[in-house]
């Protein structure tokens, strides 16, 4: 079962910036769809941003203007970039890479803001 790695995540403060990483391998990258999402104990987990094969990006109300979600089919990387990070934003952030009928999810990497 492939994972993908993600890599970025750490403590930083509020203002600060941070991007993460989600690499893959075993799969055909270009084929799937990317995704990050958030999730904080007791929550529910929750989308951040998408990317579509093609590129198109769609974000949360919560990040739209401060994060930027990305992909270089050569790398086989998806990529977050996260700017004028908030408290707010302190969770495990996953990726997730699919298309029809297979969905991989990375193993989380901690983001914390601190105020």
């Amino acid at each position: 079962q492939m994972q993908p790695v993600e890599s970025g995540g750490g403590l930083v403060q509020a203002g600060g910036a941070l991007r993460l990483s989600c690499a893959a391998s075993g799969i055909v990258f270009n084929f799937y769809g990317g995704a990050w999402y958030r999730q904080v104990p007791g929550k529910q987990r929750e989308l951040v941003a998408t990317i579509t094969r093609g590129g198109t990006t769609n974000y949360a109300d919560s990040v739209k203007g401060r994060f930027t979600i990305s992909r270089d089919n050569a790398q086989n990387t998806v990529f977050l970039q996260m700017n004028s990070l908030k408290p707010e934003d302190t969770a495990v952030y996953y990726c997730s890479l699919s298309r029809s009928g297979a969905t991989y999810w990375g193993q989380g990497t901690q983001v914390t803001v601190s105020s």
